[in-house]
């Protein structure tokens, strides 16, 4: 019998729909204490995430997260108030357990470096103020994500964040007129 990790790394995620969340304010448990864990965790604080971490041992730099650290293996209760989910252990069956859990729950999680137990893939990421440039393989090689983000962010141009502002002014102003942004044929702001 196929193992089911190697038939889901062969088959593309065809249902998976792009999204950014806001995590802001939001309790989010990462289970794990390695750098993987700690990598993440730090991108969910930059998010304005509310982060708990569970895990017997924490790398060095969790220390100066403002993060609450539960020092113990993970445990279902641990999901109490979650609204996001993200599993960093080494542990095949924890991770499953993990996204089992979630699954009754309808939390969304993500196993790091497992697409079968993930309800969502976080892409690779270029952030510039309020610009985000994203690149996925879903889940399949995210060294080429990161490769291809780097591609991208390199054509980026520096003044981007004021370009976003100012077509954010433009489109508000359009909008408090009481006309729709939908049918504009915008002019290319790069160009």
């Amino acid at each position: 019998m196929a193992d089911p990790a190697d038939l889901a790394a062969a088959t593309p995620i065809v249902d998976g729909y792009p999204i950014v969340v806001r995590v802001a304010g939001r309790r989010v448990l990462v289970v794990g204490g390695g750098v993987v864990a700690l990598r993440k965790t730090e991108g969910l604080l930059a998010s304005g995430a509310s982060v708990v971490a569970v895990s017997p041992e924490f790398a060095d730099g969790f220390d100066a997260l403002p993060v609450e650290r539960v020092r113990r293996r993970y445990e279902p209760s641990d999901l109490d108030g979650a609204w996001l989910v993200v599993a960093a252990t080494n542990d095949r069956d924890v991770q499953q357990e993990i996204f089992d859990e979630c699954e009754a729950r309808g939390v969304f999680c993500n196993a790091v470096d497992d697409p079968d137990r993930c309800s969502f893939i976080l892409p690779a990421v270029e952030r510039r103020g309020p610009v985000l440039v994203t690149v996925s393989t879903q889940g399949r090689s995210p060294t080429l994500a990161k490769h291809l983000r780097d591609l991208l962010a390199a054509a980026i141009p520096e003044n981007v964040e004021e370009l976003a502002a100012e077509l954010a002014a433009q489109r508000k102003a359009i909008q408090s007129a009481g006309r729709s942004t939908e049918d504009i044929t915008w002019p290319n702001p790069l160009a």
